[in-house]
């Protein structure tokens, strides 16, 4: 018996293995053939029956494989999307967190409710779900947003989005009113612990969740990435609160832990998600370098928005020249004079070449008609 978690620690390792193979070895369908999924689900079902006869289940289908392969590969590979160049794939696993995630983490408890039995075939089940659902030739997390989440889900949740911001900002108001703090913290210590452990649970899925769905549904990436980054993080946490609440879960004040830390990891007024992420997962992951690429790329794109084609070309070079430098010190005032130094050696235009305060006049609301052209001529702002 006590080579038993071994030898299940070991195969889980195993089937980790092959698992991230698979995703990184096979040409991506998007779910499209249905062959495959026939298949699949097929052998699925040719498992059941080999696990009924064949006593190596528990080895094989245990809490800790299913949990390998619905959250520690899925954690590391979005936190490889939210740091590589490629931005389809920050949308494809925020499409896996809405589906896997939040199933993953409102199903632990079942574990406690089924038989050693019955165990098996339950994790069994979990085991493949979670792996069809990004693997590349059943792409299942895609498919259900293409035909169940966009069309039917995200309009019904859409409205909703904007009205739970709202909510947030009120709670974070009256949270800060340390009289409101101790009344709801005071009522939560008095719940049951599963019950205390139902409600951190919501908090970490409900909101995100339906934040998700609505960043899912948009072209723009950076929402896509925001939420990325925070399943990436929650995810973590919330296998910790898992592991640890069985010894320390009586302690008073955990599960308030738990919640506060996921509110940290959640709102954008803490960013505690993108501190985390860039701090402590990113260089576990040895992703630094992908990550400074993105963030290269994040800079081009904001000075090809927000500048006008001369000066964003001013400012690239700069940049250019400041990374060609041999100079290997990490003296930050000697790495400040170098940049300005070739930034003021540029032929920058006419209205950058000093800084002022800016003027402005009032504009004169005559009637025109270009809607736009509002009395530009009229407002000077020297840059």
């Amino acid at each position: 018996m006590g080579a038993d978690p071994w030898i299940t620690f070991g195969v889980s390792l195993v089937l980790l293995a092959l698992a991230a193979l698979g995703y990184h070895k096979t040409d991506r369908t998007f779910g499209l053939d249905l062959k495959i999924h026939v298949i699949y689900w097929a052998f699925v079902a040719g498992m059941i029956v080999l696990v009924s006869f064949v006593p190596v289940g528990n080895y094989v289908f245990s809490g800790l494989s299913y949990t390998f392969i619905g959250a520690w590969l899925p954690i590391y590979e979005s936190i490889r999307a939210v740091c590589t160049p490629e931005e389809d794939d920050d949308k494809l696993w925020l499409q896996y967190w809405m589906v896997g995630g939040v199933l993953f983490m409102t199903t632990t408890f079942m574990d406690d409710v089924l038989g050693d039995a019955a165990d098996v075939y339950w994790h069994l089940s979990l085991f493949f779900l979670f792996f069809w659902l990004y693997f590349p030739k059943t792409d299942g997390a895609h498919l259900i947003y293409e035909k169940v989440t966009k069309p039917f889900v995200a309009p019904l949740i859409k409205p909703v989005v904007g009205k739970m911001d709202n909510l947030i900002k009120d709670l974070y108001q009256m949270v800060m009113n340390a009289a409101h703090l101790w009344i709801i913290w005071i009522f939560f210590m008095f719940l049951p612990s599963g019950l205390k452990r139902i409600v951190s649970i919501a908090v970490g899925t409900v909101y995100p969740f339906v934040s998700s769905v609505k960043a899912a549904t948009t072209d723009e990436v950076e929402d896509d990435t925001y939420w990325l980054t925070y399943w990436s993080c929650y995810g973590i946490l919330f296998i910790l609160m898992d592991i640890i609440e069985n010894w320390i879960g009586w302690i008073p004040g955990f599960y308030s832990l738990v919640i506060f830390s996921t509110v940290y990891l959640m709102l954008p007024m803490f960013g505690g998600a993108d501190k985390i992420f860039r701090k402590i997962l990113v260089p576990l992951a040895g992703l630094q370098e992908l990550l400074m690429m993105r963030d290269a790329i994040a800079i081009k794109k904001s000075m090809l928005k927000d500048l006008d084609p001369e000066r964003a070309r001013s400012v690239r070079k700069a940049i250019a020249k400041f990374y060609e430098s041999d100079d290997d010190s990490n003296d930050t005032s000697a790495m400040k004079n170098e940049l300005m130094s070739g930034y003021k050696g540029l032929n920058l235009p006419a209205k950058a070449s000093s800084i002022k305060m800016p003027s402005f006049r009032m504009p004169s609301f005559k009637p025109s008609n270009d809607s736009e052209g509002i009395a530009t001529e009229n407002t000077s702002l020297v840059v």
